[in-house]
């Protein structure tokens, strides 16, 4: 039986394995948990709504402060 020290040595001496990664890439895509399609449209539409205020408010004070040093320099 082969130590942790030797395993680690011989699986980097054997380089990638492309079939290795795709098995090891599909049990890490089992274990995640997909959000329903409800779950789905309710968060986007979360995220949507958000950046458009965030814009909204930067418009806004972008424009109060052009406004205020057209006032002052202008």
């Amino acid at each position: 039986m082969a130590k942790k020290g030797e395993a680690e040595t011989e699986e980097k001496q054997a380089g990638f394995s492309a079939v290795k990664f795709l098995q090891g890439t599909k049990e890490e895509l089992d274990k995640v948990v997909w959000p329903s399609r409800q779950q789905l449209i309710s968060e986007s539409a979360a995220v949507i709504l958000m950046v458009i205020l965030s814009a909204l408010l930067i418009y806004l004070v972008d424009s109060f402060f052009g406004w205020g040093s057209a006032q002052v320099f202008g």
